[in-house]
């Protein structure tokens, strides 16, 4: 199985999937350890001294003004632990407390959170063992990090709360560790709040939509030069002069895919109307526009990832010259503004992908093809309500695109008093890159079927490879009325394990 190191300088957006998805295994490098152990020795000296500092020898939050005598501090860790565990609703998914754990293990192995190796080495343990703590949907305000989250690993790390095991069974977290072999951690100063300080959660989820919108917007593209094969569209709009007079990379990028889709196609520019076309509608011609703009929004949230994996996050911090000091660095605004973003662009695509696929049903404006792609219109609906579940899904896009980000809550008193709310973005990113997998296998759908009624005429190799590859993964082709249902998802199935980039790329070559 694939081992991941974690060291002192942060981990890269692979190492995360391959931890959260692929269940790969965990180990500390020796600078870690070694880090772990000067930054132990610098917050145990400053426990040992009568003056208070913060997160070490005081209260948290709103209560930071008590401080706290030695004999109550291992309680007091104890105590943050358990009060902050109080998250409530259904429980998130195991790939995302898997990435949760992982990140909050990247930052403690940085050097800068005064815990000590053993109990960095008990979370790889935890993880190594396939033990997922119980964690629910609400309960983070994206500030002062994920912290109800986090808590709820916190709570297992203890041998406390409930877990699942590797058979997928949630019991208490004392009997998984027990049969694991592994022993709980009694936590000492500071140690409680350097397990919650993070934006860990939001960041898990940040990584993982990125790499389901990756292939998302290339199988886009894809769909999108199906739609214009099916309508007779012209390809010339997709011509690399054109895009260079606007330089946007993203844009660029979508265009060369789809001319590549369609390099030999014998149906784009055909009109069968009588009236040619001097444009192809918007939803056809500017496809490469609107999915550029997404791609570019991509590569904007990319370096903001990538620079949080790279970052230390907690309250206080070790430094270098062993100061400990108080800092604002848990705040999550640049991790939930890219969430945000990203849920608005992917709601744009799937509005775009919707419009065409309204455009195929549609005997008016379809170029020839039958009405809802029908066999025998008004005895059969075809894909008429097909398009009702695409509408629904691009509907619910939208409202997930209302900015997560731009509200904020005051919470502890008013100390926590402006919070980002990046949880929250990230968790209904999730469930928009959920639909938008479903509204591309919809247009596909369509598109598929749509060239295969276009009789006399040829589709382009690539197109013919899609179309085979999605019947052979069990999506039906034209004919009567059927139980639709199951070829939906079928069609969703298959776009969800990037088989239509799988499909295309052995004839185009990599895709950009």
């Amino acid at each position: 199985m694939h081992t991941v190191v974690v060291g002192t300088s942060g981990v890269t957006a692979s190492d995360v999937l391959a931890v959260a998805r692929e269940g790969a295994r965990i180990e500390l490098s020796g600078e870690a350890v070694a880090a772990l152990a000067a930054a132990r020795e610098i917050v145990e000296a400053l426990a040992a001294k009568p003056e208070p500092v913060y997160g070490v020898s005081t209260g948290f939050g709103a209560l930071a003004t008590r401080h706290i005598s030695p004999e109550l501090r291992a309680q007091l860790q104890r105590n943050i632990v358990r009060s902050h565990a109080a998250g409530m609703g259904p429980r998130v998914e195991r790939e995302v407390v898997r990435a949760l754990m992982f990140l909050r293990l990247k930052t403690v192995c940085s050097g800068h959170t005064g815990v000590r190796p053993e109990v960095a080495q008990t979370m790889a343990d935890i993880l190594n063992a396939g033990i997922t703590p119980v964690v629910h949907e609400y309960g983070s305000l994206g500030c002062s990090g994920d912290l109800a989250p986090l808590s709820h690993c916190a709570l297992t790390l203890m041998g406390e709360g409930d877990a699942e095991g590797p058979d997928g069974v949630v019991r208490p977290a004392g009997e998984l560790l027990a049969e694991a072999g592994i022993t709980p951690v009694e936590l000492r100063e500071k140690e409680g709040l350097a397990l919650l300080n993070g934006t860990d959660g939001m960041l898990g989820m940040l990584v993982m939509a990125l790499a389901d919108l990756e292939t998302l917007y290339k199988s886009a593209d894809v769909a999108a030069a199906l739609s214009l094969e099916a309508l007779l569209g012209t390809d010339k709009v997709l011509a690399p002069e054109l895009h260079a007079i606007r330089p946007h990379p993203g844009q660029s990028a979508s265009a060369a895919n789809m001319l590549a889709v369609l390099k030999g196609s014998e149906l784009t520019g055909h009109h069968q109307d009588g009236a040619p076309r001097v444009q192809d509608a918007y939803s056809v011609r500017c496809a490469p526009q609107v999915a550029g703009a997404g791609r570019d929004t991509l590569a904007h949230a990319r370096t903001v990832a990538e620079r949080e994996l790279a970052s230390a996050v907690d309250n206080p911090v070790v430094l270098p010259d062993g100061r400990v000091e108080s800092n604002g660095n848990f705040h999550g605004a640049p991790v939930a503004y890219v969430l945000d973003f990203l849920a608005i662009a992917a709601a744009d695509l799937g509005s775009i992908a919707e419009r065409r696929t309204d455009r195929l049903l549609d005997k008016n404006r379809s170029h020839g093809l039958p009405p809802f792609l029908a066999d025998d219109a008004g005895v059969d609906s075809g894909l008429m309500i097909a398009q009702y579940t695409q509408a629904a899904l691009v509907s619910e896009m939208k409202r997930l695109a209302v900015p997560a980000s731009a509200d904020s809550i005051p919470s502890s008193a008013m100390q926590e008093d402006h919070v980002s709310m990046g949880w929250s973005a990230a968790r209904k990113l999730r469930t928009s890159v959920d639909n938008l997998t479903r509204i591309v296998a919809i247009e596909l759908y369509a598109a598929t079927r749509a060239i295969e009624l276009r009789e006399g005429l040829t589709p382009a190799p690539a197109s013919r490879a899609v179309i085979d590859a999605v019947r052979a993964a069990g999506v039906q082709g034209p004919g009567p009325d059927r139980f639709l249902a199951p070829d939906l998802a079928a069609a969703d199935a298959f776009v969800r394990a990037g088989g239509v980039v799988a499909a295309v790329e052995p004839v185009t070559g990599p895709l950009a």
